[in-house]
């Protein structure tokens, strides 16, 4: 019993697991940071991608 105690509280696999996990959050958090704060911008290039698309098939 108590070596799987010990076992438990000395493995590191999860532990490794659990800071990936942390990392792409804050990565995850960051990229709809920055999509938001360019929202404006992102919308106006897909206006002009649309209306350039618009004049082409006429």
């Amino acid at each position: 019993m108590m070596k799987k105690m010990k076992a438990l509280l000395t493995e590191e696999q999860g532990q490794g697991m659990t800071e990936y996990g942390l990392v792409l959050g804050v990565i995850a958090v960051g990229v709809v940071t920055i999509l938001i704060a360019m929202r404006g911008q992102i919308t106006g290039l897909f206006t002009k991608a649309q209306e350039a698309l618009t004049e082409a098939t006429k």
